[in-house]
């Protein structure tokens, strides 16, 4: 029998499965045999693409990442403060969308994949100073990555981002929570929006 003309297996292919078994099982359940499984191939297959489950753990960490779906429009939004804000709110919700992987993010934080994003938004930010774009690029990435890893946690374990609590006890967020009208994701863009207008 011949080879096949497409090799079985890939490393995004191989990252592929590990998403849907994590998908399913979560982080915890994952094992090279139940990814070989899913690719219909033997697990000693996979050691010749990954050294080990951490290396194949780290290319789905990528996954998230380059998953998030923005246009070039987007991104090359004539207003760099929006462009950077489209990308931000894509990625979280390529995070969230795989709330169970979320954790990932943490463990393989995939920087270097966003370096060109960064260099591209730092050369069209001229109208702020020198000083402050790594305030901008530090503080967006925290609250992108934070929100969606809290926002995962919550679908994963299925609570509610603001616990049940007493009005009584706590009127004023009380109030606040009743008079907010956003949702997760809006709460999102209405705090990353006024944070880089800031600049």
């Amino acid at each position: 029998m011949g080879r096949p003309s497409k090799p079985i297996i890939s490393r995004e292919r191989a990252a592929r499965a590990a998403l849907k078994v994590i998908d399913k099982d979560g982080i915890e359940g994952l094992s090279l045999q139940m990814v070989a499984k899913k690719m219909g191939v033997k697990a000693p297959s996979l050691y010749y693409h990954f050294k080990n489950k951490a290396e194949l753990l780290a290319d789905v960490a990528r996954l998230l990442m380059t998953d998030a779906e923005v246009s070039t429009a987007d991104i090359e939004h004539s207003d760099w403060r929006e462009g950077q804000l489209a990308l931000a709110v894509a990625t979280r919700r390529s995070i969230l969308s795989h709330p169970r992987a979320a954790p990932l993010i943490l463990q393989f934080f995939p920087r270097h994949l966003m370096l060109a994003s960064y260099d591209r938004w730092a050369g069209k930010s001229s109208d702020i100073p020198a000083e402050a774009k790594m305030q901008v690029i530090e503080g967006l990435e925290k609250l992108t990555f934070g929100s969606a890893l809290f926002g995962a946690l919550s679908i994963a374990t299925g609570n509610d981002p603001m616990p049940e609590f007493d009005p009584d006890k706590y009127p004023h967020l009380a109030l606040a929570v009743d008079a907010n009208p956003l949702s997760e994701e809006e709460m999102f863009i209405a705090v990353a929006r006024k944070f880089i207008y800031a600049f």
